[in-house]
């Protein structure tokens, strides 16, 4: 196995190209050295690690780097199974500068060994997107059928939707192609909004790539499980089975995947109504959970998708089949949190034609189903008119005579309807320069109330992101990259200084996954066994590591953290500490300190506790020579 990464470098403006060789003296994988490109050169990088194509589990997942026009940063996105494929380039990274004229798709592939073919053609993406399945879909149909004769192999074709113009938010989308079978189970680098990154500043709206190399991957299984058995005292695979349990079927709950055991197990936990549930009584939210999603909404997910072995992987041969199906719908948590009880929908009818919709737009689903939420509390609440966000009906999210099915609908069509209005920009809608700076707006017009009412994160001048779908306090901490699993989701009360030390720990450990080019699902090994494996192998083991402290300190050194503009974060933090003492019980007197500074001056405390955080975040990720 070689000791270097190549990087296949695309001017998107001229269609020149060029390679280049990076050694381990510096860089390991598609993270540190995908950051490092993005800074010198402006570019928008995809990668894979030095084990994609291997035969360890997990190990084929394509990660993004880049300037996150959404979060204004630098920013990490990744994508189930799509760097299998790409591994048959015989390249580690694709790395896109300048941009093309007009929107265009980027051809790549490699026969046998020879030089990589890559040309740039123009497509009319308007009436392609607009047209046949729509969106997406659309664009892959179109693409795969324009050069699906010129691969000996599937390819793999990354596409955007027409979010990526109009928004910060647009994601890219990609589905196994399978002995020319277009699937259904589509993957998504979402978070970040890498797709308006591809389509806004390289004119790129859809790469499809594939190829006939064959590299010398480690495939080594009878190394593989003495690894294994040293420290676990179990096989590769009997490990990794045991680690992916929750994402393939857990005993314990009876379902499977990030939505059944989640949903099973959430409880007074339930977040819904745009987070209005937080300020509600322990027994309302149980009688929620109960009533609406364990009778129905789970109920229906479990009889359709668990019970049927509708399940799935992402394209690479792996146990978990975490892709959990019923048809052409895949069922993951938090699109179908942010889309579902967050915006008052508890059907899966309703749920799956809001998150299709959503998908077939290209949408980051847990950015805008969190935007899609606030929007509609605003029309509750009568903070904005019909006419103001371009659309025919409210939401119904009384309680009262709450029903199931049809209100469901009606809220999912009203989100539909939502986001048409986005991307065609009706009334007072103009979320091009972001949904931050959008409210900024029109709350100096309309009064703070407008802001207030929308729970995000905010990163420098106008980034923002929506918060990962757990009721705890690390979704909302001052991190560098939030949004993803850089941070604890810890349901215990830490302390905020702790929370923070916390924070950047969870965080290396992240990016040991991540610069391997490994899928999180998998993390219950990965974490400690990379950096083994990486010193038995390259004999790297203690370079490998100060390689992560280093690059945790480079992402933390461009952390632009700004303190909580909306109250409404405010409010989820202080519901969160007061949930903790009046219904787990905690016994901890340092957080009955902490309510009782929230009940002298909600806000000082509040800043307190953010500083407290960040604090102990910077000295933790500090570097030290």
């Amino acid at each position: 196995m070689n000791m270097f990464q190549r990087v296949l470098l695309v001017d998107s403006s001229t269609g020149f190209y060029k390679t280049k060789k990076y050694s381990f003296d510096r860089y390991f994988g598609p993270i540190d050295l995908g950051i490092h490109l993005a800074e010198k050169h402006h570019s928008l990088n995809f990668g894979v690690g030095i084990f994609a194509g291997s035969i360890l589990p997990g190990s084929n997942r394509l990660m993004l780097t880049g300037f996150s026009p959404c979060w204004q940063g630098n920013y990490i996105s990744s994508m189930g199974g799509a760097g299998l494929v790409f591994n048959n380039l015989g390249i580690n990274m694709l790395s896109l500068v300048g941009k093309a004229p007009v929107p265009s798709v980027l051809f790549l592939n490699r026969t046998h060994g020879e030089e990589i073919e890559v040309e740039i053609v123009p497509l009319d993406i308007e009436n392609i997107w607009n047209s046949g399945r729509t969106g997406v879909y659309s664009l892959t149909d179109q693409v795969y059928e324009m050069f699906k004769g010129r691969y000996e192999n599937d390819p793999r074709i990354l596409v955007t939707g027409p979010s990526a113009q109009e928004t910060d938010m647009g994601g890219i989308m990609s589905v196994p192609i399978n002995k020319g079978e277009i699937s259904h189970v589509d993957t998504w680098a979402g978070r970040g909004g890498f797709g308006s990154a591809m389509v806004q500043n390289h004119g790129i709206v859809a790469i499809i790539y594939g190829g006939t190399l064959v590299d010398e991957d480690f495939r080594d299984r009878k190394v593989a499980d003495e690894w294994f058995q040293n420290k676990y005292d179990l096989r590769l695979m009997k490990k990794d089975l045991e680690v992916t349990s929750k994402y393939r079927f857990d005993e314990k709950f009876n379902t499977g995947g990030t939505f059944g055991v989640n949903y099973a197990s959430v409880g007074g936990r339930i977040m819904a109504f745009n987070y209005r549930t937080n300020s509600w009584s322990e027994d309302e939210r149980l009688s929620l959970h109960q009533n609406l999603v364990v009778d129905h909404y789970l109920k229906q997910f479990n009889d359709e998708t668990i019970k049927n072995k509708q399940q799935a992987t992402c394209g690479e041969p792996c146990v978990a089949v975490c892709k959990k199906m019923n048809g052409t719908y895949k069922k993951d948590f938090e699109p179908y949190q942010t889309m579902g009880p967050l915006c008052g929908i508890f059907d899966q009818r309703a749920a799956e034609k809001l998150n299709h919709h959503c998908d077939a737009m290209g949408f980051d689903a847990i950015s805008s189903g969190g935007v899609l939420a606030w929007l509609m509390d605003l029309l509750d609440g009568k903070l904005l008119s019909l006419a103001e966000l371009g659309v025919t009906r409210l939401p119904k999210w009384e309680m009262t005579e709450f029903d199931v099915v049809q209100d469901s609908m009606h809220n999912a069509e009203l989100g539909c309807e939502l986001i048409d209005a986005i991307l065609e920009r009706r009334g007072i809608i103009d979320f091009r320069e972001g949904v931050r700076k959008w409210s900024r707006i029109h709350s100096r017009a309309k009064g703070t109330a407008l802001h207030n009412r929308f729970v995000y994160t905010a990163h420098n001048r106008r980034g923002w992101m929506v918060p990962n779908q757990y009721w705890v306090s690390g979704v909302l901490a001052p991190m560098a990259m939030m949004g993803k699993y850089y941070m604890i989701y810890s349901y215990d009360f830490i302390p905020p200084r702790a929370l923070g030390r916390m924070c950047a720990e969870r965080m290396k450990k992240e990016l040991i996954i991540d610069n391997m080019g490994l899928c999180r699902f998998h993390r219950g090994w990965a974490e400690e066994m990379m950096p083994e494996i990486m010193g038995s192998l390259y004999n790297c083991k203690d370079k490998f590591l100060q390689s992560i402290d280093v690059l945790a300190s480079r992402i933390n050194s461009r952390n632009s953290p700004i303190f909580w503009e909306s109250e409404s974060n405010i409010d989820y933090l202080l519901s969160f500490l007061q949930r903790k003492k009046e219904v787990d019980k905690d016994p901890d007197p340092r957080l009955g300190e902490w309510l009782e500074k929230f009940d002298r001056d909600k806000a000082d405390a509040a800043k307190e506790f953010w500083y407290e955080t960040l604090m102990g975040i910077d000295e933790s990720l500090r570097e030290f020579f």
